[in-house]
């Protein structure tokens, strides 16, 4: 997990409103990474099952449980770790 991590699924969760469904162009107008380092970090977010896709087709991705439980402190990175082996 990186700091990029943190604070895409942090604009995902959109904290006391309604979680956002977001392409990685709108991620990266509203967070400070340029769109490359954003979509790598999607692919391995989605990986690691902290989003999902809310449109494939789109590219929209979305946070998922297992993203608020990690971001809420329930989750520790190593345990994501050995989620994907």
């Amino acid at each position: 997990m990186t700091r990029a991590d943190n604070v895409i699924l942090e604009f995902l969760l959109n904290e006391g409103n309604k979680p956002i469904n977001a392409n990685p162009a709108v991620v990266q107008a509203n967070i400070d990474y340029q769109i490359s380092h954003i979509r790598s970090r999607l692919r391995e977010l989605h990986s690691a099952g902290l989003v999902e896709y809310y449109d494939e087709d789109r590219g929209i991705y979305c946070i998922t449980e297992k993203g608020k439980r990690y971001l809420a402190g329930e989750l520790e990175a190593s345990d994501l770790e050995r989620d994907k082996e």
